[in-house]
C-alpha cells in the first residue's frame, strides 16, 4: 500500500494507515492533498501580507476535510495568526486570488486518467 512520489527533486513517502492495510510509513494520500492546500494558502497569505507590508506573526493554515464516502464533501481552510482577526480577514481575498491550489479546486478542472502510452495531447 506504500508508494514513493517524486515531486521535482524531492521524494515523498506515501502510505495508508495500518487500519486501511498500509504500514503507516508516511502520510496517506488525502493528508498530502490537504497539506497541499494548507501549504499553498500559507504561502499565498505570506505573499499578500508582504505585498501589503503587514506582519503576520505565527502564520499557519489548517485544513479540515469532511468525508462523504470516497470523496471530500467539504474542506475548511482556517488561517491562524497572532495578528488581529480583522487584519487576517483583509488579506484572505488577496491570498485567494493567488493560491494555485484553491483556485484549481474552485475552477473548472478536467481530470483525465489514462495509461501513459495513451497520454493525451496537452492544449
Amino acid at each position: 500500500m506504500a508508494a514513493v512520489v517524486t515531486a521535482g527533486s524531492f521524494e515523498i513517502a506515501v502510505d495508508e494507515p495500518k487500519s486501511a492495510g498500509g504500514a503507516d510509513t508516511g502520510p496517506q494520500p488525502t493528508d498530502i492533498f490537504l497539506a497541499s492546500i494548507a501549504s499553498c494558502f500559507t504561502l499565498a497569505m505570506a505573499y499578500a501580507a508582504r505585498k501589503s507590508r503587514i506582519d503576520l506573526p505565527g502564520l499557519s493554515v489548517e485544513t479540515i476535510g469532511t468525508y462523504r464516502g470516497q470523496a471530500f464533501s467539504q474542506i475548511d481552510v482556517l488561517v491562524h495568526s497572532d495578528a488581529p482577526a480583522d487584519v487576517v480577514a483583509k488579506l484572505i481575498p488577496v491570498a485567494e486570488r493567488v493560491c494555485y491550489v484553491t483556485n484549481t479546486l474552485r475552477g473548472e478542472l478536467t481530470l483525465r486518467i489514462a495509461p501513459a502510452a495513451d497520454k493525451p495531447d496537452r492544449p
